[in-house]
């Protein structure tokens, strides 16, 4: 019996686990001491009362005989993809039913649909980088490249001829970074990947937090996109489902490569090795798309953005540079005088009680960088920033 030495590679701890871990010490130290976290992108507010309601329905549904549902197609019920066809219609995206999978979360399928692909292939992806799109091909022994992402780009990296690669991880609205790629930003990807027989894994679980039309929120908005694109969202920041986990992954029919239909290699994946997504959790999804389930969850997501405002304000007034908080939940800021990522971590624990991501965990590019997230309370978002506009940085 051997084991997957490829795993022996990966970093010791991942990286919110090692957040986890000084927070902890830091409060057992410290008792009584109220700690903000601002950190980890979990949401705060409770699913919206149409979804409660769903859910609860279909719960009694499970408790009849007639209404009784055992497995459901691994794919997803059509009640939940008819809504998700009709949501891409309303921005100009024409999807099939059967292209588009029901999943637990985007973070679930990112890392299987590499099941698809050889091992052989090269890994394109930007530093900084969501650790989920690197670790899980260290896992598969995959060759990675890194595109470099920092200011003088606006960490919004462009292909160049140096960048050629399999498979490509694209994530826009960015995690961590908070950038937006614009339509002629990702034409230029598609571009690319098209002349060079790439994929593209687009990231789209942020999408519902650009504010700016002009914007996409699918790649699928780019032409050529379907020959070329996977893309994988979720309903964890749009309708709070961190904790009930549901999302989707859209595939394609167009998507052909080695004479062979994705779209079915993937179905044959979901149908081998996957279960769906329970049939209740499906139906309290399906009340995010109806009337007033998008007003609900607006309220909600628009409660973030105010949240985001709130510490961008904070930052314009202590004149931190920083990208994100418009068209994004992330506030990816500069750390003051030169401070290392971890430094400042360590900082802004110790004195003002805050709790936030070091940017040198998305990887080298990330170093000397911070993230903040909008997801907290209003309560703890304002206190939060209140300490630190009364905590001087300039000696920092």
């Amino acid at each position: 019996m051997k084991i997957n030495k490829n795993y022996l590679n990966l970093e010791a701890s991942y990286l919110f686990s090692t957040i986890a871990n000084k927070v902890k010490a830091y409060s057992e130290a410290n008792p009584g001491k109220h700690i903000i976290k601002l950190g980890i992108g979990d949401v705060t507010l409770p699913l919206c009362k149409d979804v409660v309601i769903a859910m609860e329905r279909a719960v009694l549904e499970m408790g009849v005989q007639d209404t009784f549902r055992g497995y459901g197609p691994e794919q997803g019920y059509d009640f939940l993809k008819t809504p998700i066809k009709e949501y891409y219609s309303k921005h100009n995206v024409s999807l099939d039913i059967d292209e588009i999978f029901i999943s637990d979360g985007a973070k679930s399928d990112l890392g299987n649909i590499l099941d698809l692909f050889d091992t052989d292939n090269t890994v394109l992806v930007q530093d900084p980088v969501y650790p989920v799109y690197v670790d899980t091909n260290i896992m598969a022994g995959r060759k990675i490249k890194y595109l470099n992402s920092n200011a003088e780009n606006g960490f919004l990296p462009l292909p160049t001829e140096n960048d050629k690669a399999d498979i490509i991880y694209l994530c826009s609205p960015n995690n961590p970074t908070g950038a937006v790629y614009n339509k002629e930003q990702l034409k230029q990807w598609v571009d690319f990947a098209l002349e060079n027989n790439s994929i593209i894994l687009f990231d789209a679980a942020y999408e519902c937090f650009i504010s700016d039309e002009t914007l996409p929120r699918s790649i699928f908005e780019i032409e050529g996109a379907k020959k070329c694109a996977i893309e994988f969202c979720s309903f964890s920041k749009t309708a709070g489902f961190t904790g009930t986990r549901c999302g989707y992954t859209v595939v394609p029919k167009d998507l052909v490569y080695e004479d062979t239909m994705i779209n079915k290699l993937w179905l044959r994946r979901q149908t081998t090795k996957f279960n769906g997504v329970p049939y209740i959790v499906q139906k309290g999804a399906a009340a995010i798309f109806t009337e007033n389930g998008q007003k609900e969850i607006m309220e909600n997501i628009n409660y973030y953005k105010e949240n985001a405002k709130i510490i961008t304000d904070a930052l314009d007034k202590l004149g931190i540079w920083y990208t994100g908080g418009t068209n994004s939940p992330y506030i990816w800021l500069k750390c003051p005088n030169g401070m290392k990522s971890w430094e400042f971590f360590d900082y802004l624990l110790n004195n003002v009680q805050i709790v936030g991501t070091p940017g040198s965990g998305f990887g080298e590019n990330g170093e000397g960088y911070f993230r903040l997230t909008s997801f907290g309370s209003r309560e703890n978002t304002i206190e939060a920033m209140d300490r630190l506009l009364k905590h001087s940085l300039a000696n920092v």
